[in-house]
């Protein structure tokens, strides 16, 4: 047995499901491993978590950290801090951390297409951005129908260039993360074409939809409901589709329950587990909680803040990057991120 296999084997019975207390973060006081706040609650993570590893924060200071997308080529992280309508850029090389883009629109989630492009959605401004490479920027989406979107918040990109963004209002319900302004088209979920740049509702049949991701092998769509927010009947999980012909959704139906939380962002690894930034329950909740294809939660990662989205990235896509409400965090595991950001 290896090393890696072997400490958290040993130690299984003096772990607890108990968040660490007055953790301390800057790496001046170590953790003794296995790594306490990453806990397998099913065999299927054990193969996931690494004994000799550690969660690590990255940079602090925000107010309300969103949208990680990972750069392979430039071997950076994005990231927004919606209030103070910036992007942050941590490099992988020297972990040097700056502001990449001010104003921002007031961004919530982001991510790159596959010619290395950053797509951002936009609550202050109500749309889809996209960062070209020559400096420039193109709007792909800001109406349906001739209405302006309620506050765009996540996206994700399909092999087929098609860009898929989830549209729950958050951004105009308030002036802390965008402007106020009247939602004046139902919660829904969007496609936008790759060739005639149409946009096409895929789905509304979901309170307020929020984080997304594909499958490994983009035959399904989960997108996280966080509709209890706002609608008492709302239920507090995770949605599943069938994506047909790459260009719609069908048989929609309940993935997993997040009992009194709720689930933020989402990403796949390449086995089909699918990791939700979870928050808005406490110590031993929030943190990213983590499901196998079945739907059964299988491990947690405890985050002493609300984690309000995660991606995959570094150079072998192992690492998970996680947006704490003030903080961004990093931790490495025995898998490997089903995308590319």
């Amino acid at each position: 047995m290896t090393r890696r296999g072997l400490l958290p084997t040993l130690a299984a019975p003096l772990v607890a499901a108990a968040q660490t207390v007055n953790r301390d973060y800057s790496g001046k006081t170590p953790i003794r491993y296995p790594e306490p706040d990453v806990v397998s609650l099913d065999p299927r993570f054990d193969k996931v978590k690494i004994g000799n590893t550690t969660i690590q924060r990255l940079a602090s200071g925000f107010l309300w950290a969103e949208g990680p997308a990972w750069h392979g080529g430039g071997k950076y992280l994005v990231w927004s801090d919606i209030p103070n309508d910036k992007q942050y850029r941590w490099i992988e090389d020297d972990g040097h951390v700056s502001v990449i883009h001010q104003p921002a629109g007031y961004s919530n989630g982001n991510t790159f297409d596959y010619q290395g492009r950053q797509i951002s959605c936009e609550h202050g401004n109500r749309r889809v951005l996209r960062y070209e490479l020559d400096g420039t920027t193109s709007v792909l989406a800001d109406k349906f129908e001739g209405k302006p979107f309620n506050a765009p918040n996540d996206a994700v990109v399909h092999p087929d260039g098609g860009i898929w963004f989830t549209d729950p209002g958050y951004g105009s319900l308030g002036n802390y993360e965008g402007h106020v302004g009247e939602l004046l088209l139902k919660e829904a979920v969007y496609r936008i074409d790759p060739t005639t740049k149409k946009i096409e509702k895929v789905t509304d049949e979901i309170f307020k939809p929020n984080g997304l991701c594909f499958s490994p092998d983009y035959k399904k769509l989960y997108i996280a409901d966080t509709g209890a927010s706002h609608y008492p009947k709302a239920p507090r999980n995770i949605k599943v589709w069938d994506v047909a012909d790459s260009k719609s959704l069908k048989s929609g139906k309940e993935f997993c329950s997040m009992g009194g939380g709720l689930a933020d962002g989402i990403r796949a690894d390449i086995n089909g587990n699918i990791y939700a930034a979870a928050g808005w329950v406490g110590a031993g909740y929030d943190g990213v909680q983590i499901f196998a294809p079945d739907g059964k939660k299988i491990g947690q990662i405890h985050l002493p803040e609300i984690c309000a989205n995660v991606c995959f990235g570094g150079t072998r896509r192992n690492r998970l990057f996680m947006c704490g409400s003030q903080s961004m965090y990093a931790v490495y595991l025995e898998t490997r991120g089903a995308h590319i950001c």
